[in-house]
C-alpha cells in the first residue's frame, strides 16, 4: 500500500508532518511535489495551500480554487482517488472539525472501495468521524491503534481481478443468483438487473471483510447470517453522488442570491432562470 496524507492547513503554516512521522516508520515519507508517482510502502504528506488530485497513480498539486473556509481537501482528494483507482481505494477519516471527508467516504464505498472510520469516542476533534459515522458510509469504526491491523487483513484477504472478464461473472452466475434469492427474500429488493461487475465488487469486499476466499463459502454465511445479508444489502444500495453535493454554494443561492434577485423586483415582475 502506498499512504497519502491530506490536513487541514493553514495556508501560511509550514508543516512538521514529514518530520514527525519519520520517527515513527521505517517507510520513506515526503512531503509532495508536482507530478510524484505514487509508489507501495512511501507516505505522502500533502504540502500547505495547495490542493492535491491523484490521475493515473501520479499526485498533482494544484493552487487552491475555493477562498479560504470553503476548501475541501480531503474531498477533492478522495474523489480524485476514487475515479483513479475505483475499488482499490482505501479511505480513512481521523480526528478532525467539521464535516468534511463523509462525501469522500460515500465516493470510495460507492465504488466498492474500503472506508474506515476514527472511532469518535477516542479523538480529540470528533467532528469528522461523528460526520461520517452519522452518514453511515463507513465498513470500520475503530480507533487508531487497531486500523493496521483491519489493513493488513484486508490487504491479505482482497485480490483484484482483471477487469475486462472477472473470473467470478463466467462460472458462478448460479451462485450470484442465489445471493439475490437470499437478499429478496430478506429485504424484499431484487438485485438481479444490477450491473455484474458492481454487484460482483462489492460482494468481493464484503468476503474479504470477512476473510473468506470463495463465493460458495460465502453463499453460506450468508445463510448461517442474517447480519451480514443486511450490511451486504446496505453495500449495494450505497448511491456514488448525491444532487446537493456542494452544499454551502447551494446555501448561498438560498440566503443571499435570490433574496437579492426577489428584492429589486414588484409584485407581477418576472423573475428567468437558467439551468445548464
Amino acid at each position: 500500500m502506498a499512504f497519502v496524507i491530506v490536513q487541514h492547513l493553514d495556508p501560511t503554516h509550514k508543516s512538521l508532518m514529514v518530520q514527525l512521522l519519520k520517527s515513527h516508520t521505517d517507510m520513506q515519507v515526503k512531503e509532495v511535489k508536482d507530478k510524484t508517482k505514487v509508489l507501495p510502502n512511501n507516505v505522502y504528506v500533502i504540502p500547505p495551500n495547495k490542493d492535491m488530485a491523484i490521475f493515473n497513480s501520479v499526485l498533482h498539486l494544484m493552487e487552491p480554487s475555493a477562498v479560504r473556509g470553503f476548501r475541501k481537501p480531503i474531498d477533492f482528494f478522495f474523489r480524485s482517488l476514487t475515479e483513479d483507482q475505483q475499488e482499490k481505494a482505501i479511505g480513512i477519516i481521523l480526528s478532525g472539525t467539521g464535516t468534511e471527508g463523509t462525501l469522500g467516504l460515500k465516493d470510495i464505498k460507492g465504488q466498492g472501495g474500503l472506508s474506515i472510520v476514527q472511532d469518535p469516542e477516542t479523538a480529540k476533534y470528533d467532528g469528522m468521524p461523528r460526520s461520517a459515522v452519522v452518514a453511515g458510509v463507513e465498513d470500520f469504526i475503530l480507533e487508531v491503534k487497531k486500523i493496521p491491523e483491519a489493513l493488513v487483513k484486508y490487504a491479505k484477504n482482497r485480490t483484484f481481478k482483471p477487469q475486462e472478464k472477472p473470473e467470478i461473472v463466467s462460472t458462478t452466475n448460479q451462485l450470484l443468483e442465489k445471493i439475490f434469492i437470499l437478499l429478496r427474500n430478506e429485504t424484499g429488493c431484487k438485485f438481479g438487473d444490477y450491473k455484474s461487475s458492481t454487484v460482483i465488487r462489492r460482494i468481493e469486499k464484503r468476503m474479504a471483510l470477512n476473510q473468506i476466499d470463495k463465493l460458495e463459502n460465502y453463499l453460506k454465511y450468508l445463510q448461517k447470517n442474517k447480519e451480514e445479508l443486511q450490511k451486504l444489502f446496505d453495500e449495494l444500495l450505497i448511491g456514488v453522488t448525491s444532487f446537493f453535493r456542494d452544499k454551502e454554494a447551494y446555501d448561498v443561492v438560498e440566503q443571499k442570491i435570490i433574496p437579492e434577485i426577489i428584492k429589486k423586483k414588484s409584485d407581477g415582475d418576472t423573475i428567468r432562470v437558467f439551468i445548464a
